[in-house]
C-alpha cells in the first residue's frame, strides 16, 4: 500500500519531540564543535511552545497531547500512529536516561570524562534515530528500531 505523500512529510514531525529531549545531552560535544549547534534550529518551535506552559508542564502536555489525540484516534492513519508512537516511546526513552543520569551518575562523576562521553552517545544515537526515521519515513516505509518497533506494534494492533 502507498503511503500518501502529506503521511510522509507530517510522519517525521513527530521526532523532534524526543531531539527536543535530547538536545540536553549536547553540551560537551556542541562546546567542542559549535557548529553542531545549528543541529538545534528545527527543535526551537518545540522547545518555545514547552516552555511557554508554566511549572515545566509543557512537555508533559505535548506528550498528553500526541498520545491522545494522535496515537489513540482511530481515524488518524495507521503510518502517523506508528510514527508518533515510536517517537513517544523514544522520548520516554530519554526520560529515563536523564533521570539517570541527574540522580546516579551526576554524583558519582559529575563533570568528568566519562559524562561527557556518555551525554556525547546519547546525542549521536538519538541524531542517528532522527535521520533514519526521517529518511525511511520519506520512502513511505515504517522506521524500524529494534525493541521500540515491536512495543508499538503491539500497541496498536
Amino acid at each position: 500500500m502507498e503511503i500518501p505523500l502529506w503521511q510522509r512529510f507530517l510522519a517525521p514531525l513527530a521526532y523532534l519531540l524526543p531531539w527536543s529531549d535530547a538536545i540536553q545531552f549536547g553540551g560537551p560535544l556542541f562546546r567542542d564543535y559549535p557548529w553542531m549547534q545549528w543541529f538545534t534550529l528545527p527543535v526551537l518551535p518545540l522547545a518555545l511552545l514547552e516552555q511557554s506552559i508554566p511549572f515545566g508542564l509543557g512537555g508533559l502536555l505535548l506528550f498528553f497531547v500526541l498520545f491522545l489525540a494522535v496515537v489513540r484516534n482511530p481515524s488518524v492513519p495507521y503510518f502517523l500512529r506508528f510514527n508518533t508512537l515510536q517517537a513517544l516511546l523514544t522520548d520516554i526513552v530519554l526520560i529515563v536516561l536523564s533521570f539517570a543520569f541527574t540522580i546516579v551518575l551526576q554524583p558519582i562523576a559529575g563533570g568528568s570524562l566519562l559524562i561527557g562521553t556518555l551525554s556525547s552517545t546519547v546525542l549521536i544515537a538519538v541524531l542517528a534515530i532522527l535521520l533514519f526515521a526521517l529518511v525511511e519515513c520519506l520512502r513511505g516505509r515504517e522506521p524500524d528500531l529494534p525493541g521500540i518497533s515491536q512495543a508499538v506494534r503491539m500497541q496498536l494492533y
